[in-house]
């Protein structure tokens, strides 16, 4: 299932309230005594939820808590389409993660799902987001073009140049 494409501008004024009236995590800043540390927020996020109807909120992870937290702060909106134009509504709230965890038999390796408690759809390890896909990908290609092209000028590389000799022979 692919990812749902909807994005949300944080409101920060919001976000940071309710980071401030929570109770457990962020603990006090050292140099400030009862002030608590508020992580600091990207301007946008992305919905991390599989393609969903229009009755589902659109959701995104706003700050996760220490391994032995709890709850994470979750940020949930929709958007309504009103004669005056598009209205965003957005509301915040402190959830417990997923318990669902995908084992593999074979291999014992375990993958956790990493949204909220009774989320809607799929888990997220059945959620596919194409865009970090391809960028993970060129990621990959830049550094075995970059370890390709280290190899050749040590003098270790198969004197095909960056292309690795993929049936290429260099003419003359």
């Amino acid at each position: 299932m692919l990812q749902c494409t909807a994005f949300a501008e944080v409101p920060e004024m919001g976000a940071l309230v309710v980071l401030t009236a929570m109770h457990a995590e962020p603990g006090p800043t050292p140099s400030v005594p009862g002030v608590p540390e508020v992580p600091e927020l990207d301007d946008m996020l992305l919905c991390e939820l599989g393609e969903h109807d229009e009755k589902t909120e659109h959701a995104a992870q706003l700050w996760s808590g220490e391994m032995a937290a709890s709850r994470d702060l979750w940020m949930f909106w929709t958007d309504t389409d009103t004669d005056t134009g598009m209205r965003r509504a957005f509301r915040f709230a402190e959830l417990p993660p997923c318990p669902a965890v995908l084992r593999t038999l074979a291999t014992g390796e375990r993958e956790v799902c990493v949204l909220f408690d009774r989320h809607a759809a799929a888990h997220s390890w059945d959620v596919t987001d194409p865009l970090a896909d391809l960028m993970a990908e060129r990621m990959r290609e830049e550094v075995e073009r970059e370890r390709g092209g280290a190899a050749d000028r040590d003098g270790e590389g198969d004197g095909e140049g960056e292309g690795g000799g993929a049936g290429v022979t260099p003419s003359g």
